[in-house]
C-alpha cells in the first residue's frame, strides 16, 4: 500500500512539473514598417538577434528586399528581378534569414519570367535554381545554410526540395500536391504543407525520412497551413476556422495557442519564429490592407521570450525580458 502511495505522488509530481513547464502564453502585437514612406511591408522572418526580413514597397510602388535590424533597414534589390510593388506580383522578397543574416528569397526574372531563387549574404547573390527546373522558389534557411524550397518540373508540377551544401534532394508528400517547405531549423527538421486530394490544407514537420503531421484542433475543413519550426521544435502557421478564417497559431511544447493581431479582420498569418518565441507575419484589416506585425511572447508571471540582445532589460512594468529554453502561397 505504502508503494502504491508513493508511486501515486511520484506520478503527480510529475504532472505538476508538466503542468509549471508549459505556463500560459500571452502575444504583444505590433506594426512593423520598414520606413516612414513604405506603403506595405511584408514581415516572413525572423532570426535569434531580433532581425526581421521580408520585403516592402516604397512610395513609388517598387517593391525591395528587405532586412531590418531593429530601426537599421538594408533595403535589396536584384538586376534581374521584377520589381513591381505587391506580394503576389513575383518582385523580390526574402523569406528566411539564419542568424548570420543571411537571407533567402526569390523573385520572377525579368529576362525568363520564370522564379528564381537566391541567398543574399555579405551583399552578394547565390542562385537557388533546382536543376532543369522551370522555376525555384527559396523559402528557408537555417543557420548551417541549408536551403528549403519549391520548384516546377518540366511539367510545371510542383515538388518541395532541400539543398545541403551543393545537393539538391527532391521531395513530396505522398499523395497531396504543391508540397511547400517553407522553414528549416538546424536539426534539419523541415516545416511543409500541400494540398490533399479533396483540396484542403496539411501540414507536417518532415525529417527526410517521415512526415509528421500538424494539425491544430480548431480547424475546418479547409485545413491548416504550419510556415515555420525554430530550433525547439516550436511550429507556427495558420489554420481555417469553421468560418474559413484565416487565424495564426503557435504550438509551443505540444500545446496550441491562437495567434490574431487585434487589428486583423480575418486574416492573420505567421510565418516566421525564432528560439525565442517572437513572431513575424501579416495580417488584413478591415479595409483589407496588408500589414506587417511582430508578436512578442509572455508566459504566466511575467516573463517575457526575448532576443538574446535584450536579456537583462526589463519591460514597462519592470518585468526582466528573460531568453527561456523551452524542454507563399496562401
Amino acid at each position: 500500500m505504502k508503494k502504491s502511495i508513493l508511486g501515486a505522488l511520484v506520478v503527480l509530481m510529475f504532472v505538476a512539473v508538466g503542468i509549471a513547464a508549459t505556463p500560459p502564453l500571452t502575444f504583444t502585437f505590433s506594426d512593423v514598417h520598414a520606413s516612414k514612406t513604405a506603403t506595405e511591408t511584408d514581415t516572413f522572418a525572423v532570426n535569434n538577434a531580433g532581425a526581421i526580413a521580408g520585403d516592402y514597397v516604397d512610395a513609388k510602388g517598387i517593391q525591395h528586399g528587405m532586412i531590418l535590424a531593429g530601426k537599421k533597414l538594408t533595403s535589396v534589390d536584384h538586376a534581374n528581378c521584377s520589381n513591381s510593388g505587391g506580394f503576389s506580383g513575383g518582385a523580390i522578397a526574402f523569406y528566411g534569414v539564419n542568424k548570420a543574416g543571411a537571407a533567402a528569397g526569390w523573385c520572377t526574372s525579368t529576362k525568363t519570367g520564370l522564379a528564381v531563387g537566391f541567398v543574399y549574404a555579405g551583399g552578394k547573390f547565390i542562385n537557388i535554381n533546382f536543376p532543369k527546373s522551370n522555376g525555384t522558389e527559396a523559402m528557408g534557411i537555417n543557420d548551417k545554410g541549408d536551403v528549403v524550397g519549391f520548384y516546377l518540373d518540366s511539367a510545371s508540377t510542383q515538388h518541395g526540395f532541400v539543398k545541403k551544401g551543393a545537393k539538391y534532394t527532391s521531395f513530396d508528400v505522398s499523395g497531396d500536391t504543391t508540397t511547400t517547405p517553407w522553414g528549416i531549423n538546424n536539426n534539419g527538421q523541415i516545416a511543409v504543407f500541400a494540398l490533399s486530394t479533396a483540396g484542403t490544407y496539411e501540414s507536417f514537420v518532415y525529417n527526410g525520412t517521415t512526415f509528421k503531421k500538424v494539425v491544430d484542433p480548431n480547424a475546418g475543413t479547409t485545413g491548416t497551413i504550419v510556415r515555420i519550426i525554430n530550433n525547439k521544435g516550436d511550429v507556427a502557421g495558420a489554420y481555417f476556422d469553421s468560418s474559413n478564417n484565416e487565424i495564426g497559431f503557435l504550438r509551443h511544447a505540444g500545446k496550441y495557442y491562437d495567434l490574431k493581431d487585434p487589428k486583423a479582420n480575418n486574416v492573420t498569418k505567421p510565418d516566421g519564429l525564432n528560439d525565442t518565441l517572437e513572431i513575424v507575419g501579416r495580417y488584413t484589416n478591415s479595409a483589407g490592407a496588408t500589414l506587417g506585425f511582430k508578436a512578442t511572447t509572455k508566459a504566466a508571471g511575467g516573463s517575457v521570450f526575448a532576443p538574446m540582445s535584450e536579456v537583462g532589460v526589463r519591460d514597462g512594468d519592470g518585468q526582466p525580458l528573460v531568453r527561456r529554453q523551452a524542454p507563399n502561397v496562401p
